[in-house]
């Protein structure tokens, strides 16, 4: 958890200007209506404030409140809830379970004296259903045991218009259109009194905590769940926020975009709904009121009301990048969207991606970098100024203000790293040379190309030539220094290689019909060949997209035919070429069919972007034809086996791919490479009734596999078939055609106690012959092995007799046969042939083996 400063806590009502020298007076609930604020108390009476803002400057707001009048009620009991509706002008006052109606100026009732009888609380609808724009309606718990009412409250009297019973006590409720959502005493529940239906939620247990149930936008409600958890749920009974993790004891609850307040019994704690992380904590004692009124949050102990002013989005962003906490900024940054008007968030945004990308840059995170300076549309002149002397002496340029980073050059940034320097101007090389040829080069193509020049002398890059030869718009006059300083002997070569290439570009007008010639009618094709065995790197790069747009499928042919001495050299990254084809759908099928069927690479991003295409392939002719043609396409059938054949690709992001796609087959693969066979067979059986499939599943499923597999998906198979159902009689065919096409493949005993009694072994003749003939073969087979294992070791239990048969004689006199030694002790190794030597000898010579050996030791 790391803390951001997101509210500061100001005082908005002091205790003298509430009660003065009065101390049982307790403050037991308030109301914010503009600047208009209502405080009740514990001796009946309420207080009517006026707030005034007072912006500072440097610091948070402050509040200053005008006490304007108070009054009693005229009952002995505290007020227990204040509700405000201003277009009524009246304040609904919850006191001695009866809602009254006061003037909100004043104070006074209603003349009429309606009121509300038998609330145990209630709350407002804010997305009323009625279409009166004169009234307000209200849901209320009744005393009256598990009953929720339903109001109309006017200017001058109520109505009721609806009558729920719950299953059980409501504690606590929240009002969103039809939708009731209800703190009942072990769970809550979604209830539509419109339509009279419920949905359970979650449970809860409101004998340990009071419950809390919070309306937080159009159709979504806040409640504090169990494990101290604040829960999201929506009118569907479903959420779509992670729960935030606050503390057990919180009593209260409030939102202000984006965050999330709770307040337990010493702290106030402040939790992000973009990341659900804790962000901020703020001690506060004794407070029992946390509420927000239209985007401003009051929070009240006992003695005193107070307002958590919240910090600018931008200041708290620029915080967080000043913390280098680049992703919770970025994601601060983006829930801030709704807050902001379109065209302010779209500049704020990009400005804030282009800090981070330079924040990202300075730790040498260069593809965090490159892409957050691709999103945040940077002027790349920005980047290009942070190295010296890159930028044409002719350029108007001038860096942004506020500046987008703290650092004047490279030389500060990498303070002196040379290592770190160099690894700066590589990434700004292939930047560079990524964006010259796309819109954000547009404008000042000049400085793009002519630090491009630069870095490429400074670094003798191979791509210098290229950069010249091709078109180009670099100062020369404001390169030419660099180029004599930094390459002095090649500076004139490349004109040279600018005369070789104009026969190559030559062909390429011609094949553009920008040149006549009718000398070759397969130019292009001669142009692919050349380019396939072309040594030259960077020349194959610049004519790739020319072949391409030529003709994906030939000339995609200048990746995939390349000589393989040339592909284990990394001349050509297959990434690299992956992302030149993207533009070339059909291209990229083929390349990606080349590296994993052809190549058979093991790398997980091919074959699973291989499928990909497949599917949304299959899925753009399914949709040309309606969805009508029930057999296989080609594609259709190379994405099955791509699917059965491969197993590095993503299983679960490609179903997540197939949910809904109608296609079951695929399905099923993907179920089974998951190991769930009984889910994959089940949709073979049952939604396709494609039985030949179904035991072509369990064969290509445990090729390669141990025999129990292959037999345990049989047995599966099998299983699902004997299920009784709408379609048994099909179902039990099938299963007698399975039994007798693969009897060997099932354990006959086990198979004999799942059939029905009612079968007759007639039926079954073929499993029964062939489980008969396939358990005389094993057994036959089994007493072969066990023959051939007594005759094995009943020759080894021969040779071990007839060396203990025959007796050693072993005297002083007796040499070893190695070390030519005589022996000292009887202790020795005797080989085959009888040789003796002595045991230290025989370790020696087992270690050395060139060492001479008098044969093979026992």
């Amino acid at each position: 958890m790391m803390n951001i400063k997101a509210f500061t806590l100001v005082s908005a009502v002091e205790r003298e200007l509430l009660m003065g020298d009065k101390e049982r007076i307790n403050i037991e609930c308030v109301e914010c209506c503009g600047r208009d604020l209502y405080v009740g108390t514990n001796d009946c009476f309420v207080y009517h404030f006026l707030l005034e803002e007072r912006p500072v400057p440097a610091g948070p707001a402050t509040f200053t409140a005008t006490k304007q009048l108070h009054r009693h009620l005229g009952f002995k009991k505290p007020v227990n809830e204040l509700r405000a509706a201003s277009a009524l002008n009246r304040l609904l006052v919850l006191c001695d379970n009866s809602i009254s109606l006061v003037n909100m100026l004043n104070l006074e009732p209603v003349p009429s004296g309606a009121r509300i009888k038998g609330a145990a609380t209630f709350a407002l609808n804010e997305n009323p259903v009625s279409g009166d724009p004169f009234c307000v309606e209200v849901c209320i718990i009744s005393v009256k045991r598990r009953t929720i009412q339903m109001f109309l409250v006017y200017e001058d009297r109520v109505q009721i218009v609806k009558e729920v019973s719950t299953s059980e006590q409501p504690l606590a409720v929240a009002v969103d259109g039809h939708f009731l959502c209800l703190a009942l005493t072990t769970q809550y529940i979604i209830h539509n009194y419109s339509t009279g239906v419920s949905q359970d939620l979650f449970p809860y247990c409101s004998e340990e905590r009071p419950p809390i149930v919070k309306r937080i936008g159009r159709q979504e409600f806040l409640l504090a769940g169990p494990g101290g958890l604040g829960m999201f749920a929506t009118v569907a009974g479903i959420s779509q926020r992670a729960p935030v993790h606050w503390s057990e004891n919180v009593i209260g609850a409030a939102v202000s975009f984006p965050y999330v307040i709770a307040l337990d019994d010493e702290f106030i704690t402040v939790h992000s709904m973009l990341d659900q992380q804790q962000k901020q904590t703020l001690p506060f004692k004794e407070g029992h009121i946390l509420q927000d009124f239209e985007g401003r949050v009051i929070v009240a102990t006992s003695k005193g009301v107070y307002i958590l002013v919240p910090l600018p989005l931008e200041k708290q962003i620029q915080d967080l990048l000043a913390s280098r906490r680049v992703e919770e900024a970025l994601v601060l940054a983006k829930g801030a969207r709704r807050n902001i008007p379109k065209e302010k968030f779209q500049v704020m945004y990009r400005r804030i991606l282009q800090q981070a990308g330079f924040i990202q840059f300075a730790q040498l995170q260069f593809l965090e970098a490159k892409e957050l300076f691709r999103s945040g549309q940077l002027d790349v002149r920005e980047l290009i100024s942070l190295y010296p002397f890159l930028l044409p002496t002719s350029s108007s340029f001038t860096r942004s203000h506020p500046p987008l980073h703290e650092y004047a050059d490279l030389n500060q940034l990498t303070q002196g790293d040379q290592e770190k320097m160099a690894k700066c101007k590589r990434f700004l090389m292939s930047y560079l040379n990524e964006v010259r040829s796309t819109e954000v080069a547009n404008g000042y193509k000049e400085d793009i190309d002519t630090a491009l020049l630069k870095l490429y002398a400074e670094a003798d890059h191979d791509s210098l030539l290229d950069l010249l030869v091709t078109e180009n718009f670099c100062l020369l006059t404001d390169s030419a220094a660099w180029l004599e300083k930094h390459m002095p002997l090649q500076f004139f070569s490349f004109l040279f290689l600018f005369f070789f290439l104009i026969p190559f570009q030559l062909w390429v007008n011609i094949v553009n019909g920008d040149v006549q010639d009718s000398t070759r009618s397969d130019l292009y094709e001669y142009i692919v060949d050349f380019l396939t065995y072309c040594l030259d790197e960077e020349l194959v790069w610049a004519y790739a997209d020319w072949v391409l747009q030529k003709s994906e499928e030939v000339g995609v042919q200048v990746f995939t035919r390349r000589p393989l001495d040339e592909q284990q050299k990394n001349s050509f990254n297959p990434d690299d070429i992956i992302n030149c084809l993207k533009k070339y759908p059909k291209a990229l099928v083929k390349y990606l069919e080349h590296l994993v069927i052809d190549k058979r690479l093991q790398k997980e991003e091919y074959h699973t972007h291989l499928a990909v295409l497949y599917l949304e392939e299959v899925l753009q002719q399914r949709a040309s034809t309606s969805g009508k043609g029930a057999e296989a396409t080609e594609t259709q059938a190379k994405l099955r086996r791509l699917l059965q054949k491969s197993d590095l690709y993503r299983v679960h992001f490609l179903l997540e791919r197939l949910r809904g796609a109608g296609l079951p087959m695929e399905s099923a693969i993907l179920h089974g490479k998951l190991g769930e066979h009984e889910k994959a067979l089940h949709i073979l059986v049952h939604e396709l009734r494609d039985f030949a499939a179904a035991e072509d599943y369990c064969l290509w499923c445990s090729e390669g596999r141990e025999p129990p597999h292959r037999q345990h998906l049989f047995h599966t198979l099998l299983a699902i078939y004997l299920r009784a159902g709408p379609a048994a009689h099909e179902l039990a065919v099938a299963a007698v055609d399975l039994l007798n096409h693969h009897a060997t493949e099932f354990d006959a005993a086990q198979v004999l106690q799942m059939l029905p009694d009612t079968w007759s072994v007639q039926l079954l003749c073929p499993f029964l012959m062939g489980a008969m003939r396939d358990s005389v073969h094993a057994r036959r087979t089994m007493q072969v092995a066990l023959g051939l294992a007594r005759s094995e070791n009943l020759i080894y239990t021969y040779d071990k007799m007839k060396l203990k048969g025959s007796s050693v004689r072993l005297s002083d006199k007796k040499l070893c046969q190695i070390c030519q030694n005589p022996f000292c002790e009887p202790v020795f190794v005797r080989y085959p042939n009888g040789g003796l030597v002595h045991t230290h000898c025989a370790a020696s010579r087992h270690t050395n083996p060139s060492s001479s050996s008098p044969g093979t030791r026992t």
